[in-house]
């Protein structure tokens, strides 16, 4: 069956039953550039147990996350809702955390030595103290720094979708996602610090600042979420068993790396969950994941087997530092559409030499993207990645057309027109419009670049309209949380490592 054929196939009550959600790491960050040590601020209540404001790796890293959404705008209008009640509570808190902002980079501020970078705190509840001891483990295997990276993750989910169709979606999302990168990448440059004491085949653009002249994301490149030991799994896509069964292993399989660190320290303290090569699910690194709600206390991957895959979770995708929420309407559209197309299209199997193709696409887009001339590979062959992006946005035209009509909108071919519009202009891609203006107003400083572009976005959003009665939803959300959070370390039985062990029981993986 063609694309076409399957297009037609979809009804507009299902195109209008598509559903997306966004989650949101951004830094706190010192009005200097430098990163916040100070901790998750109270009033916002418990990062365990809040359904919409949390932490990611450290302690100065929150998280922002909607709810469900039948609409765009719906969901970016509660993403803006969060951020303006995450601004008057920190400017409200007085002191030191009355001056931070929200970093609008994915790339990281001025960071400190790895050791002192803060990892997330979640109180003295089991499942607390394992969210800790989880991200002690990420900063003895990959450092703390490469943890402060910063993104989107756009959930997305259609009606009457199967196990076989989603993973088919996937399929072709990992072989088309550098034209994501190409578009929507915003991370060139980084701060000095990022990289210090490594290797890194940056150039420098000015004291303190490395970059690459055609890089349109170096968060997804080789500096960033990259594992030489994740590098060693060979996870098919071809079927839910075959993404399980390799997921099984990797929290299975002693790592002798990982077994050398240790579960303890000498001290009795833990460095980390588990000597496997993944400690738990979430550590497993990839552009694209299935996903399923999961129930309290269960394990992701049992979920996943028992009652099949729900949505997809994007996680390719960088902030924008020119937009206030860190994403655009116009680029939600455009990954609604993108995604219908990976869905659509046929979806061979996967294999081990096209994933190893895959990988140095992504390498190449994320440092080189807009380089002229410059060559992917597609089934053994090099191909231009200008000329391959556009037969991609072409077979769009007619997807965006029908997500219009069921919406009654011109949006989504509006979007589909602006990447057209890119892909003959590179100099307007997010990436180029970053490093130009830093050369141009900031003296090539990816550090005073992206704090003006904070304070912009800071001060749009504390100026926007704010109500009593959302003050008071989001000071009960907060209240509400901390007083979860209280309940579960009460109701907690047994020591620590009975609960993690019992957690991490492998029986816990199957269906």
């Amino acid at each position: 069956m063609s694309l076409a054929d399957r297009l037609r196939s979809l009804s507009a009550t299902r195109l209008q039953g598509i559903r997306r959600g966004i989650e949101k790491e951004s830094l706190r960050a010192e009005p200097g550039g430098g990163l916040a040590l100070t901790p998750h601020p109270a009033a916002l209540g418990s990062p365990l147990t809040h359904g919409h404001i949390t932490t990611d790796y450290s302690e100065s890293q929150l998280e922002l996350i909607t709810g469900v959404h039948d609409t765009v705008d719906g969901c970016l209008d509660e993403l803006t809702r969060i951020h303006q009640f995450v601004y008057r509570t920190l400017a409200a808190a007085g002191g030191h955390t009355g001056d931070e902002r929200l970093w609008v980079g994915s790339m990281p501020c001025c960071l400190p030595p790895d050791e002192t970078i803060p990892i997330g705190r979640y109180g003295s509840s089991h499942i607390g103290r394992a969210k800790s001891v989880y991200r002690m483990g990420l900063g003895h295997r990959y450092g703390r720094r490469m943890q402060t990276i910063s993104g989107i993750h756009y959930n997305w989910s259609m009606p009457g979708l199967s196990n076989e169709e989603h993973f088919a979606l996937i399929r072709n999302f990992r072989r088309h996602s550098f034209l994501l990168l190409w578009l929507f990448g915003a991370s060139p440059a980084v701060c000095a610090s990022f990289v210090a004491g490594r290797d890194h085949g940056l150039q420098p653009l000015a004291e303190g600042t490395l970059h690459l002249p055609h890089a349109t994301s170096l968060r997804m490149g080789r500096l960033g979420y990259q594992s030489e030991a994740q590098a060693t799994l060979a996870v098919s896509y071809n079927s839910l068993e075959s993404y399980a069964a390799s997921l099984h292993e990797a929290l299975t399989r002693p790592y002798p790396a990982y077994e050398a660190i240790g579960i303890r320290n000498l001290g009795g303290e833990y460095n980390q969950l588990a000597t496997s090569l993944l400690q738990i699910e979430n550590e497993f690194y990839g552009t694209i994941r299935p996903k399923r709600v999961i129930q309290s206390g269960e394990r992701p991957l049992h979920a996943l087997r028992q009652r099949g895959v729900e949505y997809i979770e994007v996680r390719c995708m960088d902030l924008d530092p020119f937009v206030p929420a860190g994403i655009a309407g116009p680029t939600i559209r455009f990954l609604d559409v993108f995604l219908l197309h990976c869905l659509l299209q046929d979806s061979p199997p996967d294999s081990p030499a096209e994933i190893a193709e895959l990988g140095h696409n992504q390498h190449r887009t994320a440092a080189f993207g807009r380089e002229p001339g410059l060559e992917l590979e597609r089934g053994g062959r090099a191909v231009k990645l200008v000329d391959w992006a556009g037969e991609l946005l072409a077979q769009c035209a007619p997807i965006a057309a029908a997500l219009d009509a069921a919406q009654g909108t011109t949006a989504h071919a509006e979007a589909l027109a602006a990447a057209h519009a890119a892909l003959a202009a590179p100099e307007t891609l997010p990436s180029a419009r970053a490093l130009e203006t830093m050369r141009r107003d900031f003296a090539g400083s990816h550090i005073a670049f992206t704090r003006a572009q904070s304070d912009q976005t800071r001060n749009h959003l504390l100026g926007l309209a704010w109500t009593p009665e959302q003050q008071q939803e989001f000071q009960a959300a907060a209240s509400a949380s901390i007083a979860r959070r209280v309940a579960l370390e009460q109701a907690d039985t047994g020591d620590f490592e009975t609960f993690r062990q019992a957690y991490l029981a492998p029986e816990r993986l199957q269906a």
